[in-house]
């Protein structure tokens, strides 16, 4: 049996067909309200089975009751098919380039005569504006084009990389990472967004492994190329070998990633539609925020007026913003329904500290290899393969396994007492702590890691409105990207308070703690002696506290994951746009 009627029943959905431009409205920003009832130009049915089996708008606590029937025979078509492919290879890409960087930076410092501010703001420009665009990219896609933003990334991708590529003053470095992190982020939640598209929930989990996993490879060979290029070549290869990613990445964004919008509205509208202020906003109150929040301890103490006025701003900042949305209705950036109740507020700050653990890791641990183990980058980011090679398996797994049940608060309890029993080893690191038992640590942090980064991505969106779908996965981008930069910028602050102690009470220079990448060139060259030994439990002193931030950190998210509730994870497909 197929369906025919445009009023489904709930158990018998078929994908939503393109409308005539008379019923062209947008009632939301990123998805329409209601399903479209005249079709024009009909598209290939499916069995009525392929779709959701549950709808209601009844109280969300009814959601979490019903018990709908899995929709285990929808299949992709190949064009289907082919967007998820090329979707997963561009994302291979920004995950490469997001970790290409983290062997490399000391080099990057000593080469362009930088201070580890400098070093760190590298790292950190990228993570903030891949952060801060993803909901203003989401929320323009659906007026503009799935594809034509991902179009656009890419070029910002492209152009940013060029400038890094070419510069010989961190100026023009940080210029072209901000400009990067800009197109990566706008990858990612174009990615995210167009699987709420096509995939209905249930399988989404299963087909956005095809992400993860280009997610994850890049991940794993990040590091280690970077530190291979830097010790055999020069560190501006990194950006070098992102050139065919791009150049491919264009051809299959132009050629495979084809949408068609099921509502017709013309280009006047699209304009009125797009909440322009409210990005504006965002963007600036964001900036602002996250800038203030970098330079605190790092930069300039937190008392001082270049820590706080930003921080002031961007605090008024974010509450002009979301008096704007409040006013804005419907057409507002960010619809304030995603965060509806106490479940989805958990489970967005369960993405940003997956975000803020995880990188922090991935930052700390190969700069622990370099400083006190004395490893070069790329042994540094060879000896980081365990927690990057049992991520893959750990989000793999968590994705089939949630697909099959329709349950996923298992994974994240798990996934987070993993994680912080991980976080809690790594303590326990010192300057002769056996490599099997850095190895095991690791192993425990990326199987732990994997299996949040999944069931949160997937819990978001079951606990989102319909209408809200796509938004809410959006928010999971840029809540887990968010917490990357605020990771960076606090463990900084917790490291060189730690380190500068530890040499002021031993009688050395804090200076050293202001300038510990390049100064671990410096180690490199020092006689054995008892001030290397001296400066090294120092760093050893740094590290510990990096790391008992993290596990604190890791902790406070699984207590706040407990109050996640039980949903449905089997939702109409209610879609802005369609494969062609």
């Amino acid at each position: 049996m197929e369906v025919e009627d445009a009023s489904p029943s709930p158990r018998d959905v078929e994908r939503p067909a393109t409308p005539s431009a008379k019923e062209a409205l947008v009632a939301h920003p990123v998805l329409p309200s209601t399903l479209p009832a005249t079709p024009q130009t009909p598209r290939r049915k499916r069995p009525v089975s392929s779709y959701l089996s549950f709808s209601s708008t009844m109280d969300f606590d009814l959601e979490a009751k019903a018990e709908a029937a899995v929709p285990t025979e929808w299949k992709p078509t190949r064009n289907e098919l082919l967007v998820m492919v090329s979707l997963s290879f561009i994302s291979l890409m920004v995950a490469l380039d997001a970790t290409v960087l983290v062997t490399v930076l000391p080099e990057i410092a000593h080469s362009l005569n930088g201070t580890s501010a400098e070093a760190f703001w590298a790292g950190t420009a990228y993570l903030l504006t891949s952060a801060i665009f993803q909901p203003v990219i989401a929320s323009i896609s659906s007026n503009f084009g799935r594809q034509q933003m991902l179009l656009l990334s890419l070029v910002f991708f492209t152009v940013g990389t060029i400038l890094c590529s070419v510069a010989h003053n961190f100026t023009v470095l940080l210029t072209g990472r901000s400009i990067q992190g800009i197109g990566g982020g706008g990858i990612i939640t174009v990615t995210q967004v167009i699987f709420c598209d096509i995939v209905p929930l249930r399988q989404r989990p299963k087909y956005f492994a095809m992400v993860l996993g280009a997610w994850s490879i890049g991940s794993i060979v990040g590091p280690v190329v970077g530190g291979s290029l830097v010790e055999h070549a020069s560190w501006r290869w990194c950006f070098h070998i992102n050139y065919p990613f791009c150049g491919i990445g264009f051809l299959v964004a132009a050629c495979f990633v084809r949408m068609n919008a099921t509502t017709e509205v013309t280009f006047a509208q699209k304009l009125k539609q797009t909440d322009w202020v409210g990005a504006f906003l965002f963007i600036g109150s964001f900036t602002s925020f996250l800038v203030g929040l970098s330079f605190g301890g790092v930069q300039h103490p937190w008392t001082s007026a270049a820590t706080l006025a930003p921080l002031v701003v961007g605090v008024a900042g974010i509450g002009a913003f979301l008096g704007w949305q409040v006013y804005r209705k419907p057409h507002s950036l960010l619809p304030m329904s995603i965060f509806y109740n106490w479940s989805a507020i958990a489970a967005f700050y369960n993405a940003m500290i997956n975000g803020l653990v995880l990188f922090t890791a991935l930052y700390y641990i190969p700069f622990f290899f370099m400083s006190v183990r004395g490893q070069s980058p790329a042994a540094a980011g060879i000896d980081l393969f365990p927690a990057v090679c049992f991520l893959v398996p750990g989000s793999i797994v968590v994705a089939a396994l949630t697909a099959r049940l329709g349950r996923f608060r298992w994974a994240i309890w798990l996934g987070w007492a993993i994680t912080t029993t991980a976080c809690g080893l790594f303590i326990i690191f010192d300057l002769h702590t056996r490599l099997v038992v850095i190895a095991v640590a690791l192993a425990l942090f990326g199987i732990g890691s994997g299996m949040v980064l999944t069931s949160v991505n997937v819990g978001i969106q079951a606990i989102s409105k319909v209408e809200d779908c796509a938004m809410a996965a959006s928010m999971y981008g840029f809540f887990r990207s968010l917490g990357m930069p605020i990771g960076v910028a606090l463990s900084g602050t917790v490291f060189q308070n730690a380190m500068s102690s530890k040499l002021s009470a031993l009688g050395l220079p804090t200076q050293i703690a202001h300038d510990s990448e390049q100064y671990v060139f410096v180690l490199r060259t020092m006689a054995e002696g008892a001030q290397k030994t001296a400066i090294l439990e120092s760093y050893m002193h740094g590290f510990h506290a990096v790391f008992i931030f993290v596990t604190a950190i890791s902790g406070s998210a699984l207590i706040a994951s407990f109050v996640i509730r039980k949903f449905s994870m089997d939702k109409i497909l209610l879609t802005a746009y369609s494969v062609k």
